[in-house]
């Protein structure tokens, strides 16, 4: 059975599909993912989505989907990864004791959920399916014919050691991760070689559009229009989704024309570039140093990111300048969940040691952070940058290499994955990338931006001095 007659099928997916109607473009694209016949109808929607003339008459072994939010991509990647699973046979592959998996990325646990309830859902209500779950856990199913469906986050580590019988790739445009500075080139280099192994394999991914870089705009860039090559489908919200009111869609446009024109047109953002490459921001690293301890006589500067304990992490960075040289000694980070009075003290006996009794930091919480490190003898200046510019002033120390960072690829990728975008008034904003994090990189700017600016001498440091 193909999979359009198990979408038509009322045992097995047609119920999931009440109003076939509106899933049209969703029929055509699964006709060419799978090389089935097409009807006049879905050549027509092929060719428009694709760029191609001529239909697939093969399954693909590697497909691209660029398509608007709420555009239907979550439970078509978990219908495909049941059909998959259930309805072929990998044994022939598989050594004694191996089994094949049929893994789901998601971009974070959040999405693995929805996905994962789709999946488990298809399972328990479709009897055929249900009777071949021998094993059901938190996030995958062993089946009877040794394949298991296993739903998962971002991580090119967890990846390894799979024989994928296919591996489908949610919003892979969006993933962010502390394991790599690029984390979709990264994951897919890690699943390839699991899917080696089986000829049939199939790598399907599958996202809104973001920025003009990444996996995803390489895929359309490369092979979009182009009939020998992997295939590339990109429609908007309401070509894959014609539920979506067009109303909720002008609106966006009307609020922000870059932003709902990723996300609802499916159009790749001008308006957004990479901060800095991995290639730079690796040659400021000196490999296997963790840490400097303090050294007498050097002055130190210190700069908190503080948080509220519950969201964000609480950073803290440690540096100094030799010559026209800035050097990071030292970087503190927490993780929520935390007490924040706890941390503050244990950043306070870290600034001690280097000899700091003022620290710099953001307007975050009002007068909080301020007391809290008074209370332990510590000064809390507000800084005078917002963490934009923060970013825009430790640019020219990254590229010109005078900037002597720590051995620490959170930070690295942290730094790699901040995006410059223009923002309403042609000015430019520099941030993190939706669902990303950069509380360590913005103490390490602020200190950095400290280190380099001639600072006050009190009398009491002269007379130290």
């Amino acid at each position: 059975m193909n999979i359009m007659q198990a979408c038509r099928h009322p045992e097995i997916f047609a119920p999931w599909f009440r109003k076939p109607e509106t899933y049209r473009g969703w029929f055509a694209f699964l006709t060419a993912l799978f090389g089935l016949p097409m009807d006049d109808e879905q050549l027509e929607l092929y060719q428009k989505h694709t760029g191609r003339k001529d239909a697939p008459t093969d399954a693909q072994r590697e497909a691209w989907l660029v398509i608007g939010r709420r555009g239907g991509k979550s439970f078509h990647m978990a219908l495909i990864a049941v059909y998959l699973a259930c309805f072929f046979d990998y044994r022939e592959y598989l050594a004694p004791g191996e089994r094949a998996t049929v893994l789901v990325i998601a971009t974070d646990r959040r999405q693995a959920r929805v996905i994962l309830r789709y999946v488990r859902a298809m399972l328990d209500n479709i009897p055929v399916f249900q009777e071949m779950v021998q094993r059901d856990t938190a996030d995958s199913f062993d089946l009877d014919n040794s394949t298991t469906i296993e739903v998962g986050t971002a991580s090119f580590r967890s990846t390894r050691g799979y024989t994928f019988a296919a591996v489908l790739a949610d919003e892979l445009a969006f993933w962010r991760t502390d394991d790599a500075a690029e984390p979709d080139y990264a994951i897919l280099d890690a699943i390839r070689p699991g899917m080696a192994s089986i000829p049939t394999s199939m790598l399907l991914c599958a996202s809104s559009p973001h920025a003009r870089r990444g996996a995803l705009w390489d895929a359309f860039k490369r092979f979009w229009g182009k009939d020998d090559a992997p295939l590339v489908w990109r429609a908007s919200t309401r070509e894959m989704n014609p539920t979506i009111p067009q109303s909720v869609v002008d609106r966006a446009l009307e609020r922000d024309q870059s932003s709902a024109s990723a996300e609802y047109m499916a159009e790749f953002r001008t308006d957004i570039e990479q901060f800095v490459s991995l290639d730079v921001v690796e040659a400021c690293v000196t490999p296997g140093v963790f840490e400097r301890p303090y050294v007498s006589g050097v002055r130190y500067r210190g700069f908190v990111d503080p948080s509220g304990g519950s969201n964000d992490s609480m950073t803290l960075a440690i540096g100094h300048n030799e010559g026209d040289r800035v050097i990071l000694d030292c970087v503190r980070e927490r993780k929520p969940p935390f007490s924040p009075e706890a941390v503050v003290l244990e950043f306070a006996e870290t600034l001690d040691r280097y000899r700091i009794r003022e620290v710099e930091g953001d307007r975050y919480a009002g007068e909080w952070p301020r007391e809290q490190f008074r209370k332990k003898g510590i000064s809390y200046k507000i800084a005078e940058k917002t963490r934009s510019d923060l970013y825009r002033d430790m640019l020219p120390m990254l590229n010109s290499g005078t900037v002597d960072l720590l051995d620490s690829d959170r930070l690295v990728n942290q730094i790699v994955n901040l995006e410059r975008r223009v923002i309403r008034g042609g000015k430019e904003s520099i941030d993190h990338a939706p669902g990303g994090h950069d509380d360590l990189a913005n103490a390490v700017a602020g200190v950095l931006n400290a280190s380099v600016k001639p600072r006050h001498v009190t009398i009491s440091e002269e007379l130290r001095i």
